[in-house]
């Protein structure tokens, strides 16, 4: 098929090869003259292991970088017309559209009357909900019957600097933000002679999992750069030594990331909330105060009273009715209800005056019943009586059993684990 690709940047240009290498017939505009004459001399303007040599490759072959100038013939021959322009943060941290909606405009200009349905993809990074609370807006605030003559998609890019070709080439999974199926047809055959995972998501699906992975990284760069410094205000710590020591933990080394990086209802247990708590007393005892820390803590300690507003919004403001708690011990595989979101689930809820509660665990009622005799659970002996008894069901602990819960019943089941 041909694609037109819009920005010659890092992303663009490993964009258009990547695509040329699929066998693709691919415009690259590109609105510098410098750097498109430096791409047509048969040069990257940066560096970038690999993309040299599909430079070499596929100019002039597969890959032909433009000006706006040819423009209207790209776009005229093209089904899919990519983005890869920059979106820069301005003042309030919203990202800036300036550059994308140029192009939009160009492209809308190249269009001739009558033509093919083409598919306008964003892949520069943009917040979600743009596609759908901008794009589509501003193009149907130009007559543009989005869906109907013309798609719009967004497919994120995952690219390290000097890995961009290994990574575009050798891809963990490939993201596809579309709103119609005929859209979605046509994004697939870009990528038919791949076999990494394609996914179509929704529109605000596509651009959140690009924000989830960059914050990811951040988040965690910020946050061992914080302990770098609770160290230095404690004193007498040897901080390479520390995260050299950290890095052998065979949680990260074979692991999967799933096990932690993963929404439910909080952490429990013993150790996670003794032990950070811990911390940040001494840290802020000490005269630093540890914020990625002391909001970890803030946000755990918030989750059991947002799991409940949650659970009341699923299931209606009826406070007789029969709900079913499925899991009491903190995590599948043991029977520890120390601090288990569970308890402070039921808590919350019997506050909002839902005092019909039931609760199943396969190994934990005992413990649960002799730590938390206070609350005004009926505990039920099995799972499939519970499902029985109840009028709907709340999974708070990610036991396996619980998967099949919707093969075994039509009632509301409000999954605070995400496992089903």
């Amino acid at each position: 098929m041909t694609i037109t690709v819009f920005g010659l940047g890092f992303v663009g240009l490993t964009t258009s090869l990547g695509f040329a290498e699929y066998g693709h017939t691919v415009y690259g505009v590109e609105i510098n003259p410098e750097r498109l004459a430096t791409i047509k001399g048969g040069s990257l303007p940066f560096l970038e292991p690999g993309l040299d040599e599909a430079l070499t490759r596929h100019l002039g072959h597969r890959f032909f970088p433009i000006g706006t100038d040819g423009l209207a013939e790209a776009v005229k021959e093209s089904e899919c017309i990519y983005y890869c322009v920059g979106t820069p943060y301005g003042r309030d941290g919203q990202a800036d559209l300036t550059y994308l909606f140029s192009a939009i405009d160009q492209t809308l200009e190249a269009i001739p009357n009558g033509a093919a349905y083409k598919v306008m993809v964003v892949k520069s990074t943009i917040p979600p909900s743009t596609t759908s609370g901008k794009i589509i807006p501003y193009l149907e605030g130009k007559g543009v019957q989005v869906g109907r003559t013309i798609g719009v998609a967004n497919n994120p890019e995952f690219l390290r600097e000097g890995h961009c070709w290994d990574d575009f080439i050798h891809a963990d999974r490939i993201v596809l933000g579309v709103s119609d199926e005929h859209s979605a047809q046509i994004l697939r055959q870009v990528y038919a002679t791949v076999s990494e995972p394609v996914y179509c998501v929704s529109l605000n699906t596509g651009e959140f999992i690009k924000y989830l992975s960059n914050t990811l990284l951040a988040t965690l760069i910020s946050y061992s750069n914080e302990m770098s410094l609770v160290a230095d205000t404690i004193g007498g710590i040897d901080v390479a030594e520390a995260f050299r020591i950290l890095h052998m933990d065979k949680r990260w080394n074979g692991a999967t990331m799933a096990s932690y990086v993963y929404p439910g209802c909080g952490y429990g247990g013993y150790c996670l909330p003794k032990d950070t708590n811990a911390l940040y007393a001494v840290s802020h005892t000490a005269g630093f105060d540890a914020k990625i820390l002391k909001n970890v803590i803030d946000t755990n300690d918030g989750m059991p009273q947002a799991i409940a507003q949650k659970i009341v919004r699923a299931i209606g403001a009826d406070r007789s009715q029969a709900i079913g708690i499925l899991g009491l011990s903190f995590k599948p595989g043991s029977d520890d209800v120390r601090d288990t979101p569970s308890a402070k689930i039921i808590r919350a809820l019997v506050s909002l005056g839902y005092k019909n509660i039931l609760g199943y665990d396969p190994v934990a009622i005992n413990e649960f019943r002799r730590y938390y005799g206070d609350l005004p659970v009926t505990y039920i002996a099995s799972y499939e009586e519970l499902i029985q008894r109840s009028d709907s069901l709340v999974i708070t602990t990610a036991w396996p059993e619980f998967r099949n819960i919707r093969e075994r019943t039509q009632k509301k089941v409000i999954d605070c684990r995400y496992m089903l």
